[in-house]
């Protein structure tokens, strides 16, 4: 049987697109959620960090340059970071794999492959 995987994924970054070579090399089609066009909402924010077993603030892109210019150095609860991610998802860590209950950061991209084990 097929598994299911959805892939938060960014056609411009090149781990997004490596994951996305590695999971179709495995007999894989996923489900491609470009998340900067369609943003996820708080509920599937907090759905996915459930799946992923992190915390909001680990899963922002603390590189991020407009991380840096406007969130560095904030506190904020993980309610206020979902509903930051929400409303700025270039602010969320990529490409994230996800199959059933569980999800990963394809960070390397081989990470994406765990999945499917």
């Amino acid at each position: 049987m097929k598994k299911k995987v959805t892939l938060y994924y960014n056609p411009r970054c090149s781990k997004c697109r490596e994951a996305l070579c590695l999971l179709e090399e495995k007999g894989v089609e996923p489900e491609i959620v470009e998340y900067l066009k369609t943003p996820p909402t708080e509920k599937e924010l907090k759905d996915l960090l459930k799946k992923l077993g992190l915390k909001p603030a680990d899963l922002l892109r603390k590189k991020e340059p407009f991380f840096e210019k406007k969130f560095k150095n904030k506190k904020f609860s993980d309610a206020e970071w979902i509903k930051v991610m929400s409303k700025n998802p270039i602010l969320i860590e990529r490409p994230i794999a996800i199959e059933g209950n569980k999800a990963i950061i394809g960070r390397p991209p081989q990470n994406v492959i765990t999945l499917l084990k």
